[in-house]
């Protein structure tokens, strides 16, 4: 609770310099607009914030567990077959030096304007992080586990399911955290190669207007949108995997 209220009086302590720059500067709101337009902006435009911060939070949570369930899934595979990792991981690594708006204008074309596309670019946004922390956990498990295992002699499959993917949770609970971070990144980023609908094509628009109260307004809705998400997924990592 005492960081909640440290990052409150932070916030208000950051406002209340941002009005004094405005005021004492004079400087044109389409430059940087005060906090007071900002919050007129928001007040104003509620019901279509509220309406496309939907569409995006589609977007991220979908895009969110498809990679979580995708990038788990590569990973236990490259983990249990070593010549598919020696083939596999080297193609991946070099697919992440693609930057997204070279392919993202192709998954527009294929996929259409809607949400399946958006959610198709934000699921590849955030799979490697996902994929490379549960793979970094899953061939670096415990060892006093293995030796204890080995007695035993186990199959691969035994030692994958009751060992290396347990002992690789909390390494996954990472790249969860790195991925629900990026997820309204990758979302805005989907909006903004091709959409008619969400934040993103709200911030494209506003921006084309030189409305700066509004784009103001849209990030203020977009960082809170990352918080939740944030802070959401770290809440079930921690009730799930209680022991991080």
């Amino acid at each position: 609770m005492t960081m909640v209220w440290r990052s409150l009086g932070l916030v208000f302590v950051s406002v209340l310099l941002w009005q004094a720059v405005v005021v004492m500067t004079n400087i044109p709101a389409y430059f940087l607009p005060s906090p007071w337009l900002v919050y007129q902006a928001l007040s104003a435009n509620t019901v279509l914030l509220v309406r496309e911060a939907g569409v995006t939070l589609t977007e991220m949570l979908l895009g969110f567990v498809l990679a979580t369930v995708f990038g788990m899934g590569v990973a236990i595979v490259l983990a249990y077959w070593r010549g598919v990792r020696l083939s596999v991981l080297p193609i991946l690594v070099f697919s992440q030096a693609i930057p997204t708006f070279a392919i993202a204008p192709l998954l527009i074309l294929w996929l259409g304007y809607g949400l399946n596309s958006k959610i198709v670019i934000t699921m590849l946004m955030l799979f490697f992080p996902v994929m490379t922390a549960f793979l970094d956990g899953l061939l670096v498990p415990r060892l006093e586990l293995m030796a204890m295992a080995q007695v035993m002699t186990p199959s691969r499959w035994q030692i994958l399911r009751h060992i290396q993917i347990p002992s690789a949770l909390p390494k996954l609970a990472t790249g969860l955290r790195v991925a629900a971070a990026g997820a309204p990144l990758a979302a805005i980023i989907g909006e903004w190669v091709g959409a008619n609908r969400g934040l993103g094509y709200l911030l494209l628009e506003a921006n084309a207007r030189l409305q700066m109260d509004f784009v103001f307004a849209i990030l203020f809705v977009v960082v809170s949108l990352a918080l939740l998400v944030y802070y959401t997924v770290d809440t079930v990592l921690k009730r799930v995997i209680f022991w991080l």
